[in-house]
């Protein structure tokens, strides 16, 4: 039976020689494998799907394992799964929403193994002054309080 281990470890190097990070792996109970990736700086291309296609495909023969491969990359509507994703998207508008209710958008201004952070802009008016001013809300979320996180998409 094919595991998820061995599926991240027959691609890590690949992955990590092409800017690449990984970001899920799932295997249904039919041996269904889907392996999400993204990449650290631009997109994934089309050539990073197959060669991680044959990569498997050397190492795990179809016929012995009977299983089937999608590799795709981690969608944009999607909740990010790891790290990585969160330290990639640092300076774009996320939405974040929190277990137990409320959801917030704001910039992710940080990303560590402990959590996050998030900044609101708003307009307010100060008392005394006919200007309104831009005031800066930053929220700190712990990983296990929070839902889902995903990046903001815009079109323009």
């Amino acid at each position: 039976m094919i595991t998820s281990e061995a599926l991240s470890g027959a691609i890590a190097n690949y992955l990590n020689d092409n800017g690449l990070f990984l970001v899920d792996i799932e295997i249904s109970k039919d041996n269904d494998i889907t392996i999400a990736i993204e990449s650290r700086d631009a997109d994934v291309k089309i050539d990073n799907c197959i060669d991680i296609d044959h990569i498997i495909s050397g190492v795990f023969d179809r016929d012995v394992e009977d299983y089937s491969l999608t590799v795709t990359s981690a969608g944009l509507d999607q909740p990010f799964k790891v790290l990585d994703q969160y330290i990639k998207f640092v300076g774009s508008e996320v939405e974040v929403v929190v277990k137990g209710g409320g959801k917030m958008k704001g910039i992710l201004t940080a990303a560590s193994p402990e959590g996050f952070e998030v900044t609101v802009s708003k307009m307010v008016k100060v008392e005394g002054s006919k200007k309104k001013v831009q005031q800066d809300t930053v929220t700190a979320f712990a990983y296990d309080n929070v839902k889902s996180c995903k990046p903001v998409i815009k079109f323009k």
